[in-house]
C-alpha cells in the first residue's frame, strides 16, 4: 500500500482564477511550515507540481529523510484556460452559463481553452497510478493544488465531483489517502 500525504501549496493571495499561471506562494509563516514539516513522515518520497507555488512549498518542507522526486507536470492545477488570471465575477460575466455549470455540475464542462474536471482527474489519476507503481509500500508527500487534491478525494471516496468539491482544502493542509489495494482516506484538510 502506498500512502499519499497531499499538501496544498502555500497561499498566493490571488483574488483571481489561478490554474497553470505560475504564481509564487507566500512561505513566510515559518511556524506553520515547521508544524507541517513535523507532521509529515520522515522517511518519504517528496514530489510536487512543477508550478513554482508547489515546488517552492515542497522545497520548504524537504527534510533529511525525504527523497525529492522530479517535479511532476501532471500534478498541476486545473487548466482554467482564458479564465486564468480573471476575477471570479469577470468569469461569471464573460461566460455565465459555462462558469455556473463548471462549478455546479463539474465533470465535462471545460473552461475555454482549458480543461474539464474529468480531464484533470484523468491526468492526475495517471500520475498517481504511475508513481504508486514506482514506489510501492512507500509514503509519498505530494505538494499540489486544490483541484488536484480533490480529484483524489473523489477517487478514494467514490463520490461525484460535486460531492468532492464540497470539501475544503486550505493552504498548507494535509490530506492523507492510502491507495492499493483499497483506497482509504485517513484525513482531509488537516492543519497541523
Amino acid at each position: 500500500m502506498t500512502v499519499w500525504h497531499w499538501v496544498r501549496h502555500g497561499p498566493t493571495h490571488e483574488k483571481t482564477f489561478v490554474g497553470w499561471r505560475d504564481v509564487p506562494a507566500d512561505l513566510t509563516d515559518c511556524a506553520q511550515i515547521a508544524r507541517l514539516t513535523d507532521h509529515l513522515p520522515d522517511n518519504a518520497k517528496l514530489v510536487s507540481s512543477d508550478l513554482i507555488r508547489a515546488s517552492a512549498t515542497a522545497d520548504a518542507l524537504t527534510g533529511p529523510g525525504h527523497h525529492r522526486l522530479a517535479h511532476e507536470p501532471d500534478l498541476r492545477e486545473i487548466n482554467f484556460g482564458v479564465w486564468d488570471g480573471m476575477p471570479f465575477d469577470a468569469v461569471a460575466a464573460r461566460d455565465p452559463q459555462l462558469s455556473r455549470a463548471f462549478w455546479e455540475t463539474p465533470g465535462s464542462p471545460r473552461a475555454p481553452e482549458g480543461e474539464s474536471w474529468n480531464e484533470t482527474a484523468a491526468r492526475v489519476d495517471a500520475a498517481v497510478d504511475r508513481l504508486s507503481h514506482l514506489h510501492p509500500d512507500q509514503h509519498i508527500i505530494a505538494v499540489a493544488h486544490f483541484g488536484v487534491i480533490l480529484t483524489q478525494v473523489q477517487r478514494a471516496m467514490r463520490v461525484s465531483a460535486y460531492a468532492a468539491m464540497a470539501h475544503k482544502i486550505d493552504n498548507l493542509s494535509v490530506t492523507t489517502i492510502q491507495t492499493q489495494p483499497d483506497w482509504h482516506i485517513h484525513q482531509i484538510n488537516h492543519l497541523p
